[in-house]
């Protein structure tokens, strides 16, 4: 029994039968991990309640102009990104997490007023400003979460309760996106943003509650108190000077392009078999119902394990090898349920295993570099990749090739991927010795 678990059981704190089933946690992290998984919760139920309406909204914009909004998304990322540093250098993490979820909730209602009051003519328009707006929310307040979540949990608590936790952003995942498959033909769209915004305050109060009690887990208390500091531009900067974070960067640049590609064909393939705009926002809430529901099986039951026994390199390189077979079947196959079965394989193996491992590559960097620079990497960055994808799509079209021509150059994008994945499984295991025999000092400078 280790010293923190004696004190937990002092305390009175134990592991429930069933939450012991399904991962290793401990007694005295169980409060911490409630409080996380509520956090995720709400912020996922959020986004997915807004997701299938920005999809809709995305298709009757015109499928030809989604390279531009691709666009705007990139740009809209860089520019926040900069005011984002400044609250990372001047406030602690229990005051600057909330200042940003209430800003992008105000954003919420306003959108929610303007849809109300606003017309057909005038809707195509602001449905493209809201693409835009929810691209970047989606990995803004996303990244957030789990650099908050890397700064309370060390490697070792992460490759055991990572996946479990990310379980809890598949949960609200699947009830944001039943509730809009299930009212959106009858609720209008304004009630559902309310809806939204409301848990995006939820958000603030999990967030609130874990902080209280990070400390007791934390291996330098005080840090949900102190400012980071550092440079508003560090994320850039850091990130150029660290091949260990170029690499993250690469790892994420070729999953977004190669998900562009994917995305792009099921939206064409949406917008051609569903004639109305409501059928078309149910048919995407349905797949991302189907995607959450298989994702929160694997979340629960094999991540951990596949972690443990796998490792994190060999545990990274399982969706670049999924990817390769996938694209490599629709070069041959691309049709409506070869698109379908392979784009939920994908996502609900990025959700469930790529995602919460790849947050444990976090868990090793001083923490300026937790926050800022893995905000850069998953907001500009990936939303780079978006636009690679985006634009390539537009090249195929222009030179009168068929889909099939980016599914092909997807197989060795993946590949290369696949071994990226590798060496930063490799490189995340010296990172960690080495920073557990370091100084606190060293840790975080």
């Amino acid at each position: 029994m280790t010293p923190d678990t004696a004190q937990a059981a002092r305390a009175g704190l134990t592991v429930p039968a069933w939450l012991r089933r399904l991962t290793d946690v401990r007694p005295e992290e169980v409060p911490a991990l409630g409080w996380a998984w509520l956090y995720i919760f709400a912020l996922l139920s959020s986004y997915y309640v807004m997701r299938p309406i920005r999809d809709q909204m995305g298709l009757a914009g015109g499928l030809e102009n989604l390279p531009w909004l691709f666009t705007a998304t990139l740009v809209g990322m860089l520019v926040l990104n900069v005011p984002f540093g400044w609250l990372v250098r001047k406030l602690p993490r229990s005051r600057f997490i909330p200042i940003t979820y209430r800003f992008f909730a105000a954003n919420i209602l306003v959108f929610a007023v303007v849809l109300y009051r606003s017309g057909p003519a005038e809707s195509v328009w602001i449905g493209r400003v809201f693409f835009v707006w929810l691209s970047i929310f989606n990995l803004f307040v996303v990244s957030i979460f789990w650099a908050t979540i890397v700064d309370v949990f060390d490697t070792e608590q992460g490759k055991r309760l990572f996946g479990f936790i990310a379980a809890g952003a598949t949960l609200g995942a699947i009830t944001g996106s039943a509730v809009t498959a299930v009212l959106a033909r009858d609720m209008p769209i304004p009630f559902l943003l309310l809806a939204a915004a409301a848990l995006l305050e939820v958000a603030v109060i999990s967030m609130r509650g874990l902080s209280r009690i990070s400390d007791a887990l934390s291996r330098e208390p005080g840090e949900a108190t102190q400012a980071i500091g550092g440079s508003p531009f560090a994320g850039i900067s850091r990130v150029l000077a660290s091949p260990y974070l170029l690499g993250i960067c690469l790892f994420l640049l070729l999953f977004s392009i190669t998900s562009t590609f994917l995305y792009f064909e099921q939206a064409g393939i949406a917008k051609r078999s569903f004639p109305d705009r409501g059928s078309q926002t149910a048919f995407f809430a349905s797949v991302d119902l189907a995607v959450n529901v298989l994702t929160l099986g694997i979340q629960l039951f094999l991540t951990g394990r596949i972690v443990k026994r796998l490792g994190v390199g060999l545990t990274l390189a399982i969706l670049p090898l999924v990817s390769a077979l996938g694209f490599g079947l629709l070069a041959v196959a691309p049709t409506i349920a070869s698109v379908v079965v392979f784009g939920v394989l994908r996502r609900a193996g990025n959700f469930a295993i790529a995602r919460p491992v790849r947050e444990v590559l976090f868990t090793v960097l001083p923490r300026e570099d937790r926050y800022k620079a893995k905000a850069f990497i998953d907001t500009v960055v990936y939303r780079l990749g978006d636009q690679v994808g985006a634009w390539s799509y537009g090249l195929v079209g222009w030179l009168g090739m068929s889909a099939a021509a980016l599914s092909v150059l997807a197989v060795p994008l993946s590949v290369a991927w696949l071994f990226n994945g590798l060496w930063l499984g490799r490189r995340q295991e010296v990172m960690a010795r080495e920073r557990a025999e370091a100084p606190a000092e060293a840790r975080n400078g």
